[in-house]
């Protein structure tokens, strides 16, 4: 009887085997005895709080650690069977695709089709193939209206688009992405994590994907790793990370998994459909019991009007004949800014009023004029024409914190008392020694974001209007809950606090107020338990479950569902 051909033995995505780094100058490694396989067609979600060496992990995998960071490591990486260690990134930038936190750092060419195209040409594309990849990968991340902008005029989340149509245009067998969705407003984060499922089970792309709101890709995941301290304590399914989460780790559960936790519900969900399936089949719990009292959910009673909401607030908190207290005062503000073939209007008839103490989200759609309005505030960006006055000064954080970063040692970023002061208030003390950019992300942000307020935190010293933009980036949700806590101690001392972010569920955590724009006009402003709830993208996790006005943290959720047991 003849002998039956043996099939090929198919290459693994990524193979790490008893991989150890450590950064120079580091204390200790960022990654220690780490071993993981990642087969082909695999989507796996990697896991972890900020530092953990998820990032790391990814640098690991595409050659720029230890190529581009130096270092000393040990053990082996192999990606789409190429030695990642003996080889570099630029051998394996034709098998693998990789998209960094902050991809301001990759982009290198002036337009955003140049830039998408760039790999094709290294690799010797004929012309045709080219313009019809770009065009390809331009319409699946829809972006083909960006094509012939100046990546200079983008907006941080156009910017973490364009970075990804490059890395995935060559369609590389393995795809690498830290952060993908940190820019990207709900509706374009819910589309790209569909983009890369697709990706993967129709082209057999193998997918890991580092990400902090698991809320989002958790439920297209085949697998979880997660990491802790350099290593990797857990691996396996999606509902079975949520249990191990419970128990290790509650700061890694999504809101579903936490508002079941609190309610004593199990299994936990793994995503919103789960979530309400489980609901409905569990006797004695709905989602027709109504909110708990507006005391235990609701910031602020009340609709607030349009444009003057914040001033009306403030006014029924200082009392009447009180002199007022404004961080800043919009009136009928229009910008238009250069957007590469011509002047475009950015903001439109734009009134807003701010108050000092208030806590504010401004939330929108990628380039529907967020960072724009704080920079104008700022002075950065000169109005065409309207009212903008910020009597008590402002403090802003812009999108990308390596324009704070110059020097070699955070330390010498941040030198002297008031310097170690600020570090301490981000958590960041024990890094005074090392490099910058030897930092995770969140750490860079936190880095970025005690800079701006180095010398304003204390005192008279404290401006007006603190001005944050997207300062969530890399933030695991300890670090983000010491953010609230921050933002909360700068409004009761008398600060008004903006903060640009296209997290949901943060917002939730922090704001009285969101103001929300689209297309460079405002939609919609009002308290953050009425704006939050009852939609379908700009919701929280928790409201899209239970679909009850004002709950949108898991707190409020499981007290409803106790008033319905």
């Amino acid at each position: 009887m003849p002998e039956l051909a043996t099939p090929a033995r198919t290459v693994p995505a990524l193979a790490i085997e008893s991989l150890s780094y450590t950064y120079p100058n580091a204390a200790r490694p960022a990654l220690d005895g780490v071993s993981l396989q990642l087969g082909a067609g695999e989507f796996a979600v990697l896991v972890g709080r900020s530092a953990s060496g998820k990032s790391t992990l990814l640098r690991a995998a595409c050659g720029l650690v230890p190529h581009f960071h130096g270092g000393e490591i040990r053990g082996g990486v192999a990606a789409a069977g190429i030695d990642a260690i003996a080889s570099g990134p630029g051998e394996l930038a034709g098998a693998v695709g990789y998209l960094a936190q902050d991809p301001e750092t990759q982009i290198v060419s002036t337009t955003v089709a140049a830039e998408i195209e760039l790999p094709l040409e290294m690799r010797g594309e004929p012309p045709a193939s080219r313009a019809r990849a770009v065009e390809e990968v331009a319409l699946a991340l829809a972006i083909p209206h960006l094509l012939d902008r100046t990546v200079d005029t983008l907006s941080g989340g156009e910017l973490q688009r364009a970075a990804l149509a490059a890395a995935l245009v060559t369609r590389p067998s393995l795809v690498l992405l830290d952060e993908p969705t940190s820019q990207l407003d709900p509706v374009a984060g819910d589309e790209l994590i569909w983009l890369l499922r697709r990706l993967n089970e129709e082209w057999g792309v193998a997918v890991l994907l580092a990400e902090h709101r698991l809320e989002r890709c958790l439920a297209a995941a085949d697998r979880v790793v997660a990491m802790d301290a350099g290593a990797i304590p857990f691996d396996g399914p999606a509902r079975d990370f949520l249990a191990w989460a419970q128990r290790a780790d509650p700061a890694l559960e999504t809101p579903a998994a936490r508002l079941f936790s609190l309610a004593g519900i199990e299994p936990l969900p793994v995503g919103v459909r789960d979530a309400r399936q489980i609901l409905e089949s569990t006797e004695g719990l709905g989602r027709g019991a109504g909110p708990p009292p507006p005391s235990t959910f609701s910031r602020r009673a009340g609709r607030l009007s349009p444009t003057r909401s914040g001033e009306k607030a403030e006014a029924v908190r200082r009392g009447p004949g009180a002199p007022p207290t404004t961080a800043v005062d919009l009136r009928d503000l229009w910008v238009e800014l250069d957007r590469g073939d011509a002047m475009r209007d950015v903001l439109r008839g734009i009134d807003l009023g701010v108050q000092r103490g208030e806590r504010v989200a401004l939330m929108g759609r990628n380039g529907a004029g967020k960072s724009t309005l704080l920079r104008t505030v700022a002075g950065l960006v000169e109005p065409a024409r309207g009212k903008v006055e910020a009597p008590g000064g402002m403090a802003l954080l812009t999108q990308n914190p390596s324009d704070y970063l110059v020097r070699e040692r955070v330390g010498d970023e941040l030198p002297g008392d008031e310097g170690l002061a600020a570090l301490r208030l981000v958590g960041l003390e024990h890094a005074a020694d090392s490099d910058p950019r030897d930092l995770s992300g969140g750490e860079r942000q936190r880095l970025a974001l005690a800079i701006a307020l180095a010398g304003q935190i204390d005192g008279e010293a404290l401006p007006g209007l603190v001005a944050l933009d997207e300062p969530t980036r890399g933030m695991d949700r300890a670090r983000k809950d010491d953010l609230v806590e921050l933002i909360g101690d700068l409004a009761a001392r008398g600060a008004g606090v903006v903060v640009a972010t296209h997290d949901v569920e943060f917002a939730a955590t922090f704001a009285e107020r969101v103001v929300l724009l689209g297309d460079g006009v405002t939609i919609a402003d009002g308290p953050a338990a009425e704006v939050l709830s009852g939609g379908w993208y700009f919701a929280t996790e928790v409201a899209r479950v239970l679909d009850l006005p004002g709950v949108i943290v898991p707190e409020q959720g499981a007290a409803a569902l106790a008033g319905g047991s």
